[in-house]
């Protein structure tokens, strides 16, 4: 008895590590249908190190959405070269702001305003609403409505595109139709978003690129090349 129940035990261990192994393989290599979603992207910070754009680009990645501040008066430090690299590399770029809970939303499109350049085709501006690394009070969606009516008003007016808004799982649930209807980019990792409404899709934080060291964030664009041509041209 004692023999068969050390037996079954490592039979157990066995079974527990295979799976284990296999869910991270799947996580790792996890990639959507490339005949449904073709157009594949990036986003990225300073976090991401130095980053050499040209085998980025050459690694099958069409669109790179960049981190340019957060606040009202923090302009992420990689934010001009990496800007200035990828668009060298011949990549569609674009720029995001984190938008925090603790400034007012005029005082972060300052910031956005003045730390972006707007003598270049962009990407439609990025708006980042989550939970992870923003400040402790939870608004309403009455009033982070408010706030993030009085950012998107100048930057729209600015940049002259509509803006998207990019929603983790956390803030979805609690914002999703609540806030400022406008085309929305959605953190699903692994899974693919139950709804339909989205530009972009996050489906990976851990995934691999040539020319980043470490971990980055993947997406696709739903639409083809076409699509990524329409957000990115110049306005008129």
């Amino acid at each position: 008895m004692k023999n068969r129940i050390i037996l079954w035990g490592s039979v157990s261990l066995v079974f527990a590590a295979l799976v284990a192994a296999g869910g991270l393989v799947y996580f790792h290599t996890f990639s959507p249908d490339r005949g449904k979603y073709p157009v594949r992207g990036i986003d990225v910070s300073h976090h991401q190190g130095q980053i050499d754009w040209r085998r980025v680009a050459g690694d099958d990645v069409a669109f790179a959405v960049i981190k340019a501040t957060e606040g009202g008066d923090h302009v992420d430090r990689a934010f001009a070269t990496n800007l200035r690299e990828a668009r060298a590399a011949g990549l569609a770029v674009g720029a995001y702001h984190f938008f925090t809970f603790c400034r007012p939303g005029a005082d972060q499109a300052k910031n956005f305003i003045s730390g972006v350049p707007h003598d270049q085709p962009l990407l439609p501006p990025v708006v980042d609403i989550e939970f992870g690394g923003n400040c402790p009070q939870r608004p309403s969606p009455e009033q982070l409505n408010a706030e993030l009516g009085a950012f998107l008003g100048p930057v729209e007016a600015t940049f002259g595109k509509p803006a998207i808004v990019y929603l983790t799982d956390e803030a979805e649930a609690a914002y999703a139709g609540r806030i400022a209807a406008r085309p929305l980019w959605l953190r699903s990792l692994l899974v693919e978003p139950d709804r339909h409404d989205w530009v972009y899709w996050q489906y990976h934080n851990r995934g691999r690129v040539d020319g980043i060291l470490g971990d980055v964030d993947l997406n696709v664009l739903q639409g083809g090349q076409e699509r990524l041509a329409e957000l990115f041209a110049p306005v008129p």
